[in-house]
């Protein structure tokens, strides 16, 4: 097939898709390699840069959408747009900044890093869709578990988790609270929270 009728495909597909299309629903329809449709995709995103057309494909994970360039929002938004966007508190930010470092994190989990009640703040994200249920825990009273969405993604302008700024390390007092006084320096590893001996998500346990 020829590479302009595959990036034609691609184009309708995504277009009418109208949501994150995986690379191997991509590669069903065109019944070509993962390398092949990559590269397909890229080329399109090019000539779209080039044409300077209002159009861009972007990267979700493994997945890829078709929407409008960010310079052209002031004048889609007053005809389309109508709904308000989403108002985040400081305390949703930071559960969600919680989530986004640390997937496949229990309610509990959240509770102790915050050190308060996060349950109003969980539905609320999960209402905006940027965080969705991730499995039950196998422990004690199988709890939920949560990450983030591709809505999260898209909100924040990139294209994977892999993309957020390395964390400072930090030291935990005995209250297991940080000590702001005792971060060090930025650019190294920071840990993860603690969790029950025995954790392990079951990914394929839905609610």
């Amino acid at each position: 097939m020829e590479q302009s009728k595959v990036k034609g495909i691609i184009e309708a597909i995504l277009f009418a898709a109208g949501r994150e299309v995986k690379i191997n629903e991509l590669m069903s329809a065109l019944e070509l390699s993962s390398e092949e449709v990559i590269s397909s995709v890229e080329s399109l995103k090019l000539d779209y840069e080039k044409e300077n057309r209002g159009l861009s494909i972007i990267n979700l994970n493994d997945c890829y959408q078709l929407c409008t360039k960010k310079e052209y929002y002031e004048y889609i938004y007053p005809i389309f747009d109508k709904r308000s966007k989403p108002n985040l508190s400081n305390a949703a930010l930071e559960t969600l900044s919680i989530i986004a470092y640390n997937p496949r994190i229990t309610r509990a989990e959240i509770e102790s890093i915050r050190g308060v009640n996060s349950d109003g703040t969980i539905y609320k994200l999960l209402d905006y869709n940027l965080i969705e249920e991730a499995g039950k825990m196998d422990a004690p009273g199988r709890p939920m578990t949560y990450k983030t969405t591709g809505e999260f993604l898209r909100m924040f302008g990139i294209s994977s988790l892999e993309e957020l700024p390395d964390l400072p390390r930090y030291k935990l007092d005995e209250n297991r609270q940080i000590v702001i006084d005792e971060i060090i320096e930025e650019n190294t590893e920071a840990p993860t929270p603690e969790r029950e001996k025995g954790e392990n998500v079951d990914k394929e346990v839905e609610n």
